[in-house]
Parts: structure tokens; C-alpha cells; sequence
């Protein structure tokens, strides 16, 4: 068992796969497993069936003007931020019930990326 591995079992660490998966993600792969990934159903810069994504990172959840958010993910006061956008992408339904998405991300190493590039896009 290598060293990652070892303290991601000691720390019972979220925080420390995160940070380890952000530190393995290749520069630029956050922006095409975005494009790959996300696109189909959001843009960074408009509304599709799911919101506009620039500026996502900090922001409230089910905040963006214009869109139709369930009433289950406007009231969860959710802050999107590296630890909130994991656990979206690894199971919305189990983080908001009731939501409307029902996309999943199942690669910590994929979502890792994801949440960079968007922290990169305000």
C-alpha cells in the first residue's frame, strides 16, 4: 500500500484524495473532461438544461437568474466549493434529494479535474 493510500485510510480523507487527485490531474484535463463530460447539458456562459456554470465556485446553489431550479437544490444552501461540487458529482440525489439532475460522475480523478477548471472560471 503506498504512501497516498496510507494516509487517505488513516485520515478517512475526503480532503486529502481531493487534493491528491487535483495534484495527479494533467493542467488542461479539467477543461476537456468539462467539455466531455458536461457540455451536453451546460455551458460556462449559458443557460441549457442545466445553469450557466462560470463563477459556479463560491457561489450559492440555485442562485443564477433565469433558471429553473428545483425547490429541493434552491433551499439545500449549498456553497459550491471543492468539497460541495464532489459530492454533487459523485450522486446529486444523494446530496439534494428531489433535485433534477441525474448525471453522475464516478472518477474521483475526472472530478477533481472538473472542480479545478471551475474554480479556474470567474
Amino acid at each position: 500500500m503506498g504512501i497516498t493510500r496510507i494516509l487517505i485510510a488513516l485520515t478517512g480523507g475526503l480532503a486529502l484524495a481531493m487534493i491528491v487527485a487535483l495534484a495527479q490531474a494533467p493542467p488542461s484535463s479539467g477543461k476537456d473532461i468539462f467539455e466531455k463530460r458536461c457540455t451536453g447539458c451546460h455551458s460556462l456562459e449559458n443557460q441549457r438544461a442545466g445553469p450557466k456554470l462560470r463563477g459556479v465556485y463560491g457561489r450559492k446553489a440555485g442562485t443564477v437568474e433565469g433558471f429553473p431550479y428545483s425547490d429541493e437544490l434552491k433551499a439545500s444552501g449549498a456553497i459550491w466549493d471543492a468539497a460541495t461540487l464532489d459530492k454533487w458529482l459523485t450522486d446529486p440525489e444523494a446530496m439534494v434529494p428531489g433535485n433534477d439532475m441525474a448525471f453522475r460522475l464516478i472518477k474521483p480523478d475526472e472530478r477533481a479535474a472538473i472542480i479545478e477548471f471551475l474554480r479556474t472560471q470567474r
